[in-house]
């Protein structure tokens, strides 16, 4: 029945009158992003990554604030995160100011060197295997299938570390500067400044929220993220973590059947539930954000894509002859995004065929993202092309072929036939053919 919803919805959304120019189709449009992340949701995926950073959050909550205490401390400015612990745990009702009491005070033991070294280097351990935990979560909503080598993983995640706790109470610090300073103060006499600045005061906490959501879409994926899919991403996110809060602190306040259940577990279970959700809002922004950047995969969802071998032949002739084309011409070079685009295929089958033709040596991606021959055109053969393409690796293990003469012989022929119709063609052959 749900598959069937889901289906007359596709039709919908993806067929003519959706791709038209009328204001039917611009809504129909609009309408794909949020049936695209209610699909995934459903299919379940998403929710296993929530639930599996639940359990990463319970043994690293008290390391990450203990290590951002280590760190404030030399400025002073450690107990400016008590506010930010209590922004988390405030959907939780009265329980939020005793729960962050206790995380304050674990966390300041901890950083005080009660646990010892040996202790603290378990902590920052499972603290660097949770942050390993996000972004895992967060390529698999991106669709990276290669995570950061080991090198870049300690220094990005080291930087991180110690910048983002810096840069939050800064940000912090410099608010409350500019409402202490006299022209604050002489705004706040008028009645409507005053006004403005208490509605300021009052939406700080989800704008901080959101801008953070922002960040950590465009850093912790594998993958460059644009600032305007983050920027949707964390904006919307952050009104749902805030519409969420408000439900979910009303439950908490009115509900009195989860006491009865679980008598003193109560908070326990709540503070579980609130941190899936929280994940779940999370993941859900990180996926918006890569639909709004890669419009080709809303139709596609988290299907696992399977070419042919002719699509996959036929993708690696298309990826390397426009590589080719803008190289010899100086155009506009290409990255595996701008080939989706162009192409209108999902962003993974192209990185997965550009990975093969990198690994062949066919093609560089330079620092930046950009693609390029990996050699002289003219000494590159189409051969070597349908080649690599047709021993792309399925992912599967090959099975054990036994020796058929009948349909071997087939084979080779199948095979002397392609070569043969290339002959000695090269890249340039098939550049030049388009001049």
């Amino acid at each position: 029945m749900l598959a069937a919803v889901f289906n007359w919805l596709d039709g919908w959304l993806f067929g003519d009158l959706a791709n038209g120019p009328s204001p039917i189709g611009t809504l129909l449009r609009i309408l794909r992003y949020p049936y695209a992340l209610l699909r995934d949701l459903l299919r379940g995926q998403i929710n296993l990554y929530a639930m599996g950073l639940v359990y990463a959050t319970l043994l690293s909550l008290i390391p990450l604030v203990a290590f951002s205490f280590a760190i404030l401390k030399v400025f002073g400015a450690h107990r400016d995160l008590e506010p930010i612990i209590y922004e988390f745990f405030r959907p939780l009702g009265d329980a939020a100011t005793d729960l962050t009491a206790r995380v304050m005070q674990f966390a300041d033991n901890v950083s005080t060197g009660i646990v010892g070294s040996v202790g603290f280097a378990l902590l920052l351990w499972t603290l660097i295997g949770t942050i390993k935990k996000v972004e895992d979560g967060f390529n698999f909503v991106w669709r990276v299938e290669q995570a950061r080598g080991i090198g870049r993983r300690i220094t990005e995640y080291a930087a991180l570390l110690i910048l983002g706790p810096l840069l939050l109470v800064a940000f912090i610090g410099l608010s409350h500067v500019a409402l202490d300073s006299t022209a604050a103060q002489w705004a706040r006499e008028l009645p409507l400044m005053n006004r403005v600045f208490a509605w300021g005061i009052g939406l700080s906490p989800y704008l901080v929220v959101t801008a953070m959501f922002t960040a950590l879409y465009m850093f912790v994926p594998n993958t460059r993220v644009a600032f305007v899919p983050a920027l949707i991403g964390g904006l919307t996110a952050g009104i749902l973590w805030a519409a969420v809060g408000k439900v979910f602190t009303a439950m908490v306040v009115y509900t009195t059947r989860l006491t009865i259940v679980y008598a003193g577990f109560a908070i326990i279970v709540a503070a579980l539930l609130w941190t899936y959700l929280g994940w779940l809002i999370l993941l859900v922004g990180a996926r918006l954000s890569f639909y709004v950047q890669n419009r080709n995969h809303l139709r596609l969802g988290l299907v696992e894509i399977r070419l042919s071998a002719q699509e996959l032949e036929k993708l690696a002739l298309k990826i390397m002859y426009l590589v080719a084309l803008s190289h010899t011409q100086g155009a506009s070079r290409w990255s595996v995004q701008s080939l989706a685009d162009e192409l209108r295929m999902p962003g993974i089958a192209i990185a997965q065929s550009v990975g093969s033709l990198e690994q062949a040596k066919l093609i560089v991606a330079s620092d930046d993202d950009i693609l390029l021959p990996a050699r002289d055109i003219g000494h590159i053969t189409l051969n070597e092309i349908i080649g690599v393409a047709r021993s792309q690796k399925s992912g599967q293990l090959p099975a054990e072929g036994k020796a058929l003469p009948a349909v071997d012989r087939i084979t080779e022929q199948l095979e002397a036939a392609w070569r043969l119709t290339c002959a000695d063609q090269t890249l340039r052959d098939l550049v030049e053919a388009n001049a």
